[in-house]
């Protein structure tokens, strides 16, 4: 049983292997049973086809002919950028929050640091959601930031319940 906070959406990142809809279409409803948002990385007709809350598109996508396919009215467009170019990129796909990061290091990445994290938040009129590095020591530099939001996996894989 998992007991995280119910404003914690999740985003369907299947990078190794072909995704099969049975298992989509399954978390699709464990979320709306929980009442939470579910997103699919990278395809946007995948997303429309299972009825998802919206699309998430990488820093690594810069494809702008997506963006017309929008159709549902409540389908959210998510993106990340790590600079000020993928950032421009983003708001041309018609992102309305960005994930903006590595803010702090971790085992992958070096950070932007907050100061870089900041003056990137100032460059757009995106919400701005922290990620990278988030750990149960830092969590409360956010206040600094005062982001829309944050995404961490490391730090709600440790608030797992029983």
């Amino acid at each position: 049983m998992i007991n995280l906070d119910k404003n914690i959406s999740f985003i369907w990142r299947n990078k190794d292997k072909e995704t099969q809809i049975e298992t989509l279409i399954k978390l699709r409803k464990f979320c709306k049973e929980n009442g939470r948002k579910f997103y699919i990385s990278n395809d946007i007709k995948l997303a429309i086809k299972i009825d998802a809350n919206g699309v998430y598109i990488p820093s690594t996508n810069k494809n702008l002919n997506f963006i017309l396919i929008k159709s549902k009215k409540k389908f959210k467009i998510l993106g990340s950028a790590h600079n000020l170019k993928e950032i421009k990129i983003k708001e041309l796909q018609n992102v309305e929050e960005i994930f903006l990061s590595p803010l702090f290091k971790s085992k992958k990445n070096s950070q932007l640091n907050l100061y870089k994290y900041l003056n990137l938040k100032r460059s757009t009129f995106l919400k701005d959601i922290s990620l990278g590095g988030i750990n149960e020591t830092n969590i409360k530099k956010l206040g600094f930031l005062k982001p829309s939001g944050f995404a961490a996996i490391s730090y709600f894989d440790k608030k797992k319940g029983p």
